[in-house]
């Protein structure tokens, strides 16, 4: 009886269909869609002009050849006008704090938040440097659905002790073609790189703690995908990280509650995958099932409020 009132949604088909075609968005390539998305809806197309102004992300060289030289670039006066502590004392009173310049404090006011979800500089990366000089065997590959990376030596022959390194440094990166080709070059390096992986796990350590580090939730969702795709690409690979949780595990301490209480209302992020506190979660569990037996006793070390999802 309940079967007659099930309508199963419109099916796509024809010659250009994705099931027909058998081709999908690559990893890398739906940030670049969800970045055209969020401009449709913000409508102001500043995004990154504001977080450049801000200092939050690399602003990037001045022409495609290189930065202006030092006396052709316009100068900006950034001195502000300054209070003398005369005229300051006149505005606040006559105590001795304020004749000398000093500001007492207002016991009326809150204090400061300490700032521990609040993003931090994005400095640029090798990757940037290294693909501007031309010194990365890669280039972008326009297909008809979504952009590729078309290799020019086979990955197979790649030196993973220099290559793989640069390509994790690249994860920080925010705008395009360098986020797109550092994400989406790690997955394919990943995907083909057998047993060349384990051997460069410590050298991954340091840009993946420094891609945590920002404090950027996109650039945080793109790296703990990484890093599930890192320990499920090869045999013995979780339980290298294991001495490592120490340097990559505390930034998953601060974010690991960072859910949206949105009531009855449709949070898409969790469809998307940008639910930090639902990814956090997924890759602790796959670090404590593929880390071998001393993966819980150290992540319950750094996160104290983690539940085993192998002790029942």
């Amino acid at each position: 009886f309940g079967s007659s009132f099930h309508h199963p949604g419109p099916k796509r088909s024809g010659p250009h269909s994705p099931a027909m075609t058998g081709k999908t968005v690559a990893p890398a390539g739906m940030l670049f869609l969800e970045d055209k998305l969020r401009e449709i809806c913000d409508r102001s197309g500043q995004r990154f002009k504001t977080e450049k102004g801000r200092g939050l992300i690399p602003k990037g060289a001045d022409s495609p050849f290189g930065d202006f030289p030092a006396d052709a670039r316009p100068s900006k006066s950034t001195t502000m006008p300054t209070k003398s502590a005369k005229n300051f004392s006149r505005e606040v009173g006559g105590t001795f704090t304020t004749s000398v310049g000093m500001k007492m404090e207002d016991a009326s006011k809150p204090p400061q938040a300490a700032g521990a979800f609040s993003r931090r500089q994005i400095t640029p990366s090798e990757f940037r440097r290294f693909y501007d000089r031309g010194d990365l065997p890669i280039q972008v590959l326009h297909a008809s659905i979504g952009n590729k990376i078309s290799w020019k030596v086979d990955i197979e022959k790649l030196d993973y002790h220099h290559y793989l390194p640069i390509f994790f440094d690249g994860l920080r990166e925010k705008e395009d073609p360098y986020r797109f080709l550092a994400v989406q070059g790690c997955y394919d390096m990943l995907e083909k790189g057998g047993s060349k992986i384990l051997p460069v796990v410590p050298q991954l350590i340091i840009p993946i703690k420094t891609a945590l580090n920002t404090r950027d939730a996109d650039v945080i969702a793109t790296t703990l995908k990484i890093l599930q795709v890192l320990v499920l690409s090869g045999e013995m690979i979780g339980e290298a990280l294991v001495p490592y949780y120490r340097q990559i595990l505390p930034i998953f301490n601060i974010f690991k509650s960072k859910n949206i209480n949105i009531g009855d209302q449709i949070d898409y992020s969790q469809r998307k995958r940008q639910n930090l506190g639902d990814l956090i979660e997924e890759t602790l569990e796959i670090f404590e099932i593929h880390g071998g037996e001393d993966a819980f006793i150290n992540i319950k070390y750094m996160i104290p409020t983690y539940e085993s999802c192998v002790l029942t």
